[in-house]
């Protein structure tokens, strides 16, 4: 795995909204997002092991709060789309589009050809982002999320290319 850029922007071109890498201590502020964002959250333990693991992860701020946040993995060439999230008030607001647009700017930054990740079915609106950006639907895995009552979701896995082979 190659180093990573600095994630971090000047937040002029957004206003007051500024991306920069995510910290230990921003675990409890991002697992509170997801708690709200999703039935079946990230637990702080998974954050802590991603950005323990070397995971590119991010926040997006406005005026010190954080409202929003991704992570990816990167290797052999090819990048994983692990989770992004916005808190629900800010949610339609392009919060989302600029996390996922970075993470595609420092895929190429590090070389890789593709980027792949898994979404819920019944996620449309993230579903329609990701296309919009050029991710084609290339597969699905099935059982892939928890569901209430016990059931499993089935997961779209999408890719994007980003470069092609030298």
């Amino acid at each position: 795995m190659s180093a990573a850029p600095v994630i971090a922007d000047s937040g002029e071109a957004q206003g007051r909204l500024h991306l920069r890498s995510m910290r230990l201590e921003d675990v409890a502020r991002v697992a509170a997002i997801d708690q709200r964002a999703y039935d079946f959250p990230w637990s702080a333990g998974i954050f802590t092991d991603c950005l323990r693991a070397g995971y590119t992860a991010m926040v997006l701020e406005e005026a010190g709060a954080v409202i929003g946040y991704a992570i990816f993995a990167s290797g052999a060439h090819e990048a994983h789309l692990l989770n992004v999230c916005v808190v629900p008030e800010r949610q339609g607001e392009g919060c989302g589009r600029r996390l996922v647009k970075r993470v595609l700017d420092l895929s190429r930054w590090q070389r890789c050809e593709r980027i792949f990740l898994e979404v819920r079915p019944t996620n449309v609106r993230a579903i329609a982002l990701y296309r919009d950006l050029g991710f084609n639907e290339i597969a699905e895995r099935p059982r892939y999320y928890p569901a209430h009552g016990g059931a499993r979701e089935d997961a779209v896995v999408m890719a994007l290319e980003l470069m092609l082979s030298d």
